[in-house]
């Protein structure tokens, strides 16, 4: 009681102004000893799972937006012009130009834009070409309107064209290396490789030699991998490759999984089958070719025959009429 009683005489005899200084001090050590503890104050949890939501959300944009993102977006807003409405048409062209070896999500609206573009711009040139014509001239009104219309139609024909062949060329380079493929799989079959690991093996050995037959089993692979079933990823195959023996050999995979047959024994069968068939194959391009040669033999070798052997004879009955 007396140390308190004495500790405010003290306070009333001092200065007023050096009471408030040292209250201001002492204040400020306070705040500035207070300011580590709040900076070290933890996070609302409510908080933190809202930045963690809107983190995901950011980077499942950005992800989604890589899968859309291509480089023929910008025909995206055409889309209901430049792509078939009908969904058999839609899937009938996507069908072809995925044999064709046109796998990407735009490839239809792709198609028809290049469609739409040749056959315009061809179509322009044309009409250029007319204008042009008819300045140095006076060309018939049919001549004018083929000179149009020709080009145009050549320039809308040209795509499908285009990718008629690549399909051709991409069946004929799959039969060409099917066979050797089910030779490679019967091997890694019998060494006691499964199903599965024989096709990713297969799809391997082939990417030098066959690419476009690599490239289909390799989507197997992919898809096995991934869970779907067996028998519709075979079948999704065939379609894709569009060849008769790729789906046969399907059909005859099917059918041994079915039936729980042995899958060696299957392959040795058709493996066999796709020899022979390969060999008839070239024996037949092989008979055909004498027929061929006939043809382009005549028109290179009895134009230029007949005039070493007639040509003198005429002239000379010629020089004998003009004597006469």
């Amino acid at each position: 009681m007396t140390i308190t009683k004495g500790f405010i005489d003290a306070l009333s005899n001092m200065d007023p102004l050096l009471i408030m200084i040292g209250l201001g001090v002492l204040g400020a050590v306070l705040v500035l000893g207070a300011l580590p503890v709040m900076l070290k104050k933890q996070d609302d949890p409510y908080a933190k799972l809202k930045a963690q939501a809107k983190r995901s959300n950011a980077a499942d944009n950005q992800a989604a937006k890589l899968r859309t993102d291509t480089k023929n977006d910008k025909l995206e807003k055409y889309s209901h012009f430049l792509e078939p409405q009908d969904e058999e048409e839609f899937s009938a062209i996507k069908l072809k130009l995925i044999q064709a070896g046109y796998r990407s999500k735009n490839a239809v609206r792709t198609y028809h834009f290049a469609q739409f573009a040749l056959g315009v711009g061809l179509l322009v040139l044309g009409v250029g070409y007319s204008i042009l014509s008819s300045q140095t001239g006076e060309p018939s009104t049919q001549a004018t309107i083929l000179s149009i219309l020709i080009p145009g139609v050549c320039g809308y024909m040209l795509p499908k064209y285009w990718v008629t062949r690549r399909m051709e060329a991409r069946k004929e380079a799959i039969s060409d290396g099917f066979p050797d493929s089910l030779d490679m799989m019967l091997v890694c079959v019998e060494a006691g490789q499964s199903l599965d690991q024989s096709i990713t093996r297969v799809a391997s050995e082939l990417q030098a030699g066959f690419p476009e037959l690599a490239e289909e089993y390799e989507i197997v692979s992919h898809e096995m991998k991934a869970g779907k079933e067996k028998t519709q990823v075979l079948r999704d195959m065939s379609e894709r490759a569009g060849n008769q023996d790729v789906t046969s050999f399907v059909t005859v995979l099917i059918q041994s999984t079915s039936f729980g047959t042995s899958i060696a024994d299957a392959l040795r069968v058709y493996a066999d089958e796709m020899r022979d068939k390969r060999v008839m194959r070239a024996e037949e391009k092989a008979n055909t070719l004498p027929t061929k040669m006939t043809l382009a033999t005549m028109m290179l070798t009895v134009p230029p025959l007949l005039i070493i052997l007639i040509g003198p004879s005429v002239y000379g009955i010629s020089e004998s009429l003009a004597n006469f």
